[in-house]
């Protein structure tokens, strides 16, 4: 895969490391002179020392058909502006924005970037899940961070043991996407039964997580 990554700060340079790691062909762009020689003689990778926002130099970078172009430096309208010209004028095929500022992140996410993440909203969003949704715990997110994998073990006393699947009244668009019981994973449907201590994952809206929490979680009173 050829990777092409916007901004050699430690971000970027941890990313371009790891994509080396990984056998990828990398291309770096950044601004200041001497990151650019650091990160050639650390790395042994091509840098190309410019503004990521002009078009001669996303060409000089190889930014043409690139599998990947990833905006990480510390201003988002430039990563949005370099996003932008990598996905309608050089034709990359996945191109991921980072958001400095996460009140940034919903003008970013419509305006063009594949992806666009917010290192500030991702531990937020962590904490409020360990705290707010104890027993239930994020596996991935969806839709650009919209929606969310969830899991969580029925408890001992749980009301629905021995309910149907259909008769479970799920929140809007929500899942119930496998139940895991005795080591063995089930592919559920409506006539499903669940039990005490299966473990459900569900594709879920962020917004209705603590609706299914509560529906999953009701107990025997």
């Amino acid at each position: 895969m050829k990777i092409v990554i916007m901004g050699g700060g430690k971000l970027g340079y941890n990313v371009a490391r790891n994509m080396l790691d990984r056998k990828y062909q990398v291309h770096l762009i950044e601004r200041e002179y001497a990151k650019c020689v650091k990160i050639a003689n650390n790395l042994g990778v091509e840098v190309t020392c410019g503004d990521g926002t002009e078009l001669s130099i996303l060409e000089n970078a190889s930014t043409k058909d690139a599998d990947a172009f990833i905006a990480v430096t510390g201003s988002d309208q430039d990563n949005l502006v370099a996003a932008q010209l990598a996905k309608m004028e050089f034709g990359a095929k996945k191109v991921i924005v980072r958001a400095n500022n996460p009140r940034n992140l919903e003008v970013l996410r419509t305006m063009g970037p594949d992806i666009a993440v917010s290192s500030t909203e991702i531990i937020t969003n962590m904490i409020e899940q360990e705290v707010d949704l104890a027993e239930m715990h994020l596996l991935a997110t969806l839709n650009k961070g919209r929606a969310g994998i969830c899991s969580m073990v029925l408890p001992a006393d749980t009301s629905l043991h021995g309910v149907r699947l259909m008769d479970v009244s799920l929140p809007e668009n929500t899942l119930i996407v496998s139940v895991m019981r005795g080591g063995q994973m089930i592919i559920p449907n409506g006539r499903s039964v669940l039990h005490a201590g299966d473990q459900v994952v569900a594709v879920c809206e962020n917004k209705n997580q603590k609706k299914l929490l509560h529906i999953l979680g009701e107990r025997i009173h």
